[in-house]
Formats: structure tokens, C-alpha cells, sequence
């Protein structure tokens, strides 16, 4: 039988909840790079790639980008190829530029000096309503609560309620610890991306059971996006020690300014309606595919060593400097099976 608590609000029972919550957050917490002191600058960097992307996923490149650019002073002064090319692999390309012209901002205009509160956070390029509350809150010790997907869920499983809108962000701020605002806030994130998960909740594990309403999924509403498949090819045109790469268009709505290889798609689709119209069968074989995913859309990715004419934004550069490039995740991935990156 359910305890009377869980029909309370959550601010009613926020007492409980959250010294339940930090207990178990200070015992369970995952030891994360970013976590290893309150540094702005380090726990800025991190909140920026972990927008949109798994921690697994962050934890390397989060490393490697702070051995390049160990203080916002060298963030701000580096040629922003530099920082595409060490934001490589991670998606969402707009992420780095915007970190980019922050880090200009705070040491040109701001002298180099941080802001502490929420407010003036969000005044920086880049910066929106949660990741000021988070910088502010885990660097800063600022009573200000954060929602993001992880914090939302766990709210409305808590309270059975879906909390629309401004509606979660107020359950947040009245559940919030104010003498560890930012303890508490990762606890939030750490329990519902751990414990609290989208599918198949570990309820028997969560230190708050007691004081839920849901314990489990909440009824869907709707459905899911179905994932659209495409194919798409590539050519890998590898000679004397050179490979030729495509940039992307700077003002591109995805990846602006960012190598890949030449996409030969329309090529291949054109020749196989030809063969196909002249009832002859043109076989050939790719190097390797790969698997790739954007958004809603899974691609199948063949790759084919063949050689391309010149394009008008391709380059070709030698082997020892693909390292160094803002390359596309996908060209990244595929450079690297084909052992041309380590």
C-alpha cells in the first residue's frame, strides 16, 4: 500500500525528499571529470556538450578539449577551426561556436572574470534559462533550481502530475535545496538519467520510492517519431598520401564549415537508372558501410574508393593533418574505420 505522502505535493514533502535525495546522491553519484572541483570554466565547458549528447559520449572529448584549451583565455584567442576540430565527433557544431564567442566576450569585455549568478550567464552567446542555472548553482552555490529532460521526469513521476511549461519549472524551484543548490540539482540529473530512466525505471533502487506517486512510466501521450532510414554514399578518394575532403557551406544550417567527404549519391542513383534502362547491371563493390544517425533519420552509409574530379570547396589534405580538422562526425567515423584516423 502506497504511503499518504505520495498524495502530497512535492514542495509538501520537499523536506524529506531532499535529504533522502542527497543522501543517496552523496554515496551513489558517478565520479565524472567535471565533478572533480567547482571550476566556471570547467563545469561551463561540460554543460555545453552535454547538451544533447550521452555523458559516455562527452567524457573524451571533454578531456581532450580542456588539454587544448585549458583556460578561457586560450578558448578565446584559438582560430575557430581549432575549436570545430576539437568539438569533432560531438554534434550540434553550434555549440562550440557559441562557447567560442562567449569565451571572447568574457575575457575581452568581462576581463575575464565569470559571472556568479544565473542572470548574467544568460546574457553570454550560447547560454539559455537551464545552463545559467546550472553553471550558476554548481559553481556559484546560487539558489536557483534547473529542468532539463532528466529533472522534468522525475518531477512528474514524483508528483503525477505531466507539469506543462512554466508549471515544471516552479515544482523545481519550490522542491530545490537551498544550502546545496548545486549537489541538488546534479542529484536530480543523476537520478533520473540512472535511476529514474525514460524506459523501465530501477523503482526498487530510487531513494525517493516512498514519496512517489507514479512509481514507474507514466502513460504515454501520442507517439514517438518514427525513425526515417536513408542510404547514402561516399567516396573515399585516397592518393599519394593525400585525401580530398568537402567543406560544408559556412552559412549551413548543420555543420556550417565543416569537412566531409564527396557525397556521390546522385551519381551512383543516376548511373544505376541508366544501367538499369539499358538492361545492363554495372556491379561494383564498396569498401564498408557504415551506420549513422541524425535526428530521426537512420542512414546506411556506403563508402567506395574511387576517384573524384576536383570540386569547387574540395581540398585535398595530407594524411598528418585530418587530426587537426573541424571534420563532421560522420567523416569522422568514417576515417577512422577506414584507419586513415587513429
Amino acid at each position: 500500500m502506497r504511503s499518504n505522502k505520495s498524495s502530497e505535493p512535492v514542495e509538501v514533502r520537499g523536506p524529506e525528499f531532499r535529504e533522502k535525495l542527497l543522501a543517496w546522491y552523496d554515496v551513489h553519484a558517478r565520479e565524472l571529470p567535471w565533478r572533480r572541483d567547482r571550476d566556471p570554466y570547467r563545469v561551463w565547458v561540460s554543460e555545453i556538450m552535454l547538451q544533447q549528447t550521452r555523458v559516455a559520449a562527452v567524457i573524451e572529448h571533454y578531456q581532450e578539449f580542456l588539454r587544448r584549451f585549458q583556460t578561457v583565455q586560450k578558448l578565446a584567442v584559438a582560430h575557430e577551426a581549432s575549436v570545430l576540430a576539437a568539438w569533432s565527433g560531438l554534434g550540434y557544431y553550434r555549440r562550440a561556436r557559441m562557447l567560442h564567442a562567449a569565451a571572447k566576450v568574457i575575457v575581452r569585455e568581462r576581463l575575464g572574470e565569470f559571472p556568479s549568478i544565473a542572470a548574467a550567464w544568460r546574457e553570454l552567446p550560447g547560454i539559455g534559462r537551464y545552463t545559467s542555472a546550472a553553471i550558476a548553482s554548481i559553481a556559484f552555490g546560487q539558489p536557483v533550481a534547473v529542468v532539463d529532460g532528466n529533472v522534468e521526469r522525475v518531477l512528474q513521476r514524483i508528483s503525477g502530475d505531466r507539469l506543462p511549461g512554466e508549471k515544471v519549472w516552479i515544482a523545481a524551484e519550490e522542491v530545490l535545496d537551498r544550502e546545496r543548490p548545486g549537489d541538488f540539482n546534479q542529484a536530480m540529473m543523476e537520478l533520473g538519467a540512472t535511476v529514474c530512466t525514460p524506459r523501465s525505471p530501477a523503482c526498487l533502487t530510487c531513494p525517493v520510492m516512498d514519496l512517489c506517486v507514479t512509481r514507474g512510466e507514466m502513460a504515454a501521450i501520442g507517439k514517438a517519431a518514427r525513425q526515417k532510414k536513408k542510404e547514402i554514399h561516399y567516396a573515399l578518394d585516397c592518393a599519394q598520401g593525400k585525401v580530398l575532403l568537402v567543406q560544408r557551406a559556412r552559412d549551413a544550417s548543420l555543420m556550417g564549415g565543416m569537412w566531409e567527404l564527396p557525397d556521390i549519391s546522385a551519381e551512383l542513383v543516376s548511373r544505376r537508372e541508366n544501367g538499369n534502362r539499358s538492361g545492363r547491371s554495372k556491379a561494383a563493390a564498396c569498401l564498408f558501410s557504415v551506420r549513422h544517425s541524425i535526428n530521426t533519420t537512420d542512414y546506411t552509409v556506403s563508402v567506395w574508393s574511387r576517384s573524384v574530379a576536383q570540386l569547387p570547396h574540395g581540398e585535398r589534405f595530407p594524411l598528418r593533418k585530418i587530426s587537426k580538422l573541424p571534420l563532421t562526425g560522420l567523416a569522422r567515423k568514417i576515417l577512422r574505420k577506414a584507419e586513415i584516423l587513429a
